[in-house]
């Protein structure tokens, strides 16, 4: 972004010897540029290049209209110093995050967000997912890119389980905003928090657990792939599921019970948390040997809060793992 060419040194040196044997007026030709010309130009040397999870190689330049396309990312964005012109609809009814950027606009929902209002908020950089939409939609944020790339603007896509991802995504985002603060208090605070709590782990504890996620037409359990289910390998968890594959589609009562967990997690999804955990007590109920459970005895059937283990933490990572760090081994 700093080169300089024999063309352009030549130039300057016609510029500077006119000078010297005449008064001409003043160079004018940025001030006739338009205002988005000018700012690419101004943010040309402020320039970064980086790999996007998809692969594909993204350039930003001091981006100031910047659109997220999902809730955690937005979020993620503002942590890092920038602020938002556009943002998916999670972004601001989703707990958990709070977007600061004055008159933000929407553009639907993260499922299905809409190409048209994107461009029509004349971005200068767009963030989205390489995930799939998700809730059961078909739908990709993927598809757009071609359309956002052909009509001049910058895209990149993220997908973010782990904390490691998270502070990757930081890490890029901060060298975009150039707010090095901002990362060291969101991001790298937090990842000394987490290790100091994983430091407490005794390498001779291994309790077995299984992660549930309920919601109001059923049950879906959780392996070691998932953001809580990391999270719980990183404590030093035996996840039951990562031995018995076939929970991973057909959740079974019975194969719970012959599983006997020392602990079980479950998390509450969907736009009413009290009828997915209504659901889930109702079924089990049903089944007079779920109160035989090691973990029901024991008191380590745990409901987890959805703002920490269902949507993605965030500058909060470290609180999610010292919650399962003292439901694990904080009454031992």
């Amino acid at each position: 972004m700093k080169k300089i060419t024999f063309a352009l040194a030549a130039l300057l040196a016609l510029g500077v010897a006119g000078c010297a044997t005449s008064q001409e007026p003043a160079n004018t030709e940025g001030a006739n540029q338009p205002a988005a010309e000018q700012a690419a130009t101004a943010g040309a040397e402020d320039a970064v290049a980086f790999t996007d999870d998809l692969g594909n190689e993204v350039t930003v330049a001091n981006p100031q209209r910047v659109v997220a396309c999902m809730g955690s990312f937005a979020n993620a964005w503002e942590l890092a110093g920038g602020t938002l012109v556009g943002v998916s609809d999670d972004a601001l009814t989703a707990e958990g995050f709070a977007i600061e950027s004055p008159d933000v606009a929407t553009v639907g929902d993260f499922t299905n967000v809409n190409l048209e209002s994107i461009i029509a908020l004349e971005p200068d950089f767009v963030i989205m997912t390489s995930g799939t939409g998700g809730r059961g939609g078909d739908s990709s944020q993927v598809d757009l890119r071609e359309a956002l790339v052909s009509s001049g603007i910058p895209v990149a896509y993220f997908e973010v389980t782990t904390f490691d991802d998270y502070l990757r995504l930081m890490r890029t985002f901060a060298d975009i905003t150039g707010d090095e603060a901002a990362y060291e208090q969101n991001a790298a605070s937090v990842q000394q928090a987490i290790e100091g709590i994983k430091s407490q782990v005794s390498a001779d504890e291994a309790p077995t657990a299984l992660v549930m996620t309920t919601y109001s037409g059923g049950t879906r359990v959780q392996s070691s792939g998932t953001m809580t289910g990391a999270m719980l390998a990183d404590l030093g968890v035996r996840n039951l599921a990562d031995e018995n594959r076939s929970l991973l589609k057909d959740f079974s009562l019975e194969s719970v019970i012959e599983l006997d967990p020392d602990f079980i997690f479950v998390i509450p999804m969907g736009n009413d948390a009290e009828a997915a955990t209504a659901a889930l007590n109702e079924a089990t109920a049903a089944n007079p040997a779920w109160n035989s459970l090691s973990a029901v005895q024991n008191g380590h059937y745990v409901t987890l809060d959805p703002k920490l283990f269902l949507s993605k933490p965030n500058a909060n990572w470290d609180e999610s793992y010292q919650v399962l760090y003292d439901t694990l081994y904080g009454q031992n």
